[in-house]
């Protein structure tokens, strides 16, 4: 018998994670039974009546009630909750391995604006759900297809310490550097200027205090506000770096000394070279919406280092990073992802920052200085027009058919041909001279996702966005973008 007083939309399964407006889509009474689909889901998975099941929540006013009908939900089906309170994604991450825990449930919308909550969750250790997952999720949860059991829950103390800790003593630094700290007054505020002090730099913090409110933007290292925020903040301090995360802690943004942003892609090009002398044959991972610098990078080739592009999405990239026991993965968002031994394999955005300090702790120069060793690129910030949710993949199905279309009649784009076409995600199609355009769906959002890089002009991928642009006004689908160049 459905539950009357139940509200569960069931848009809000992701492709590797769950967000819904709160209230709007999502009530508690929902929650609960998300939390009866997930700890049905995990027992099944494990073929353990009382499966252990780390849960922690980010700092929103209604994550804890939200994590407290979760909870509710698991234990009904027969888990065994064990609460590390106020964490990071990472943190719960990492708890799994440290307490040899079953699977994680990590209540968060990361970056979305207010109104938003979610969970992100995974079995298998240092990995979260992906499609397959999240099908068989929603399927259970919106079935109401649940066990009965009977679980229990304790409150793990002082976790953030044990988390903290595992990272300072692993990474300290020679080099005394002056970092600037953002946070959005996210969650992350607790954690990083702590552990980056830990390391050994000098830490400048910029909006570190909780404030649930999000009072001056949204703590999400691509937004243009926070990036300003934080190039200020650097050169105000003469600062060596600035960082920016985001609202639950697994991305991170990154500012040079002279108040640029590097977008992440580049970023992970540079810790890539870094980490190829020491660890050569190495397998790196990076999503469509990544530079195309990997592919052609001297030091890496001569490492004899190998890059795969694949889908956008920390899932997505987490994954591949564990199936082709690739040494790092990197994400254009900001995603970093480090395998034995340098991490578990996970996203972790203090370790991201920390192994950015790692590389400038192995060089003379100044990180401006170090971005000048790679070939300039000319890219769009990651552009994202409305398409609704139900026709979003439709849109792009019929815009990749056009785009193999144009390919194959050859026809010119800017004077040049498409070369080549990648269709795991959407479709990034690359020209002659390395320039290329990504069209793609949000997994987390009613709309697309684009994005378009040259290495021979700005005004080359000015031309390419319009091609894609034109492309997108004629399905007749599509609304504002949230940024546009």
């Amino acid at each position: 018998m459905m539950n009357q007083n139940l509200k569960i939309d069931p848009y809000g399964f992701r492709e590797y994670d769950a967000r819904w407006l709160y209230e709007k889509d999502i009530n508690l009474a929902g929650i609960e039974n998300l939390g009866k689909g997930l700890g049905t889901q995990i027992i099944k998975n494990t073929k353990k009546n009382n499966p252990r099941i780390i849960v922690g929540h980010d700092y929103r006013s209604y994550s804890e009630e939200i994590k407290l009908a979760l909870k509710k939900g698991l234990i009904s089906t027969g888990c065994f909750v064990e609460d590390i309170g106020l964490s990071l994604s990472p943190m719960v991450y990492f708890a799994q391995f440290n307490l040899d825990a079953d699977a994680v449930a990590m209540v968060t919308a990361s970056h979305n604006e207010n109104g938003w909550t979610g969970v992100k969750m995974g079995i298998k250790k240092g990995l979260t759900h992906a499609p397959e997952e999240m099908k068989e999720l929603k399927d259970i949860t919106l079935n109401e297809n649940f066990l009965k059991g009977q679980g229990s829950e304790r409150q793990i103390e002082n976790f953030q310490q044990i988390y903290k800790d595992d990272l300072i003593n692993k990474n300290k630094i020679n080099k005394a550097l002056k970092a600037v700290v953002a946070c959005g007054n996210g969650t992350a505020g607790i954690f990083a200027p702590d552990i980056l002090r830990g390391i050994g730099c000098e830490v400048i913090e910029l909006d570190c205090k909780l404030d649930w409110t999000f009072p001056k933007y949204n703590p999400n290292p691509e937004d243009m506000k926070m990036l300003h925020a934080i190039a200020k903040a650097v050169k105000d301090n003469k600062a060596d770096i600035g960082f920016g995360f985001d609202g639950d802690g697994d991305r991170v943004g990154v500012i040079d000394n002279e108040g640029n942003e590097i977008f992440s892609d580049k970023i992970g090009l540079l810790i890539a070279r870094n980490l190829s002398s020491k660890h050569k044959n190495s397998k790196f991972v990076v999503d469509v919406k990544s530079t195309g610098l990997y592919s052609k990078d001297k030091v890496l080739l001569d490492n004899n280092c190998e890059t795969i592009y694949w889908k956008t999405g920390h899932s997505h990239i987490k994954r591949k990073v564990n199936t082709e026991k690739a040494l790092a993965g990197f994400e254009k968002s900001g995603h970093f992802f480090f395998n034995h031994p340098l991490g578990y394999g996970y996203d972790d955005g203090v370790n991201s920052a920390i192994q950015v300090c790692h590389l400038l702790d192995n060089q003379a120069n100044k990180v401006s200085d170090i971005i000048k060793d790679l070939p300039t690129t000319y890219q769009t910030p990651t552009m994202a027009p409305f398409c609704k949710d139900e026709e979003k993949y439709k849109v792009v199905e019929e815009l990749v058919k056009q785009i193999i279309d144009i390919k194959n009649d050859k026809i010119l784009i800017d004077d040049q041909i498409i070369t080549e076409v990648l269709t795991v995600n959407g479709i990034r199609f690359s020209f002659e001279d390395g320039s290329w355009g990504l069209i793609r769906a949000s997994s987390n959002k009613p709309s697309l996702v684009i994005v378009t890089e040259s290495p021979k002009s700005d005004a080359r991928k000015k031309k390419i966005f319009e091609f894609i642009d034109d492309l997108l006004k004629r399905t007749g689908k599509i609304g504002e973008y949230d940024q546009k160049i």
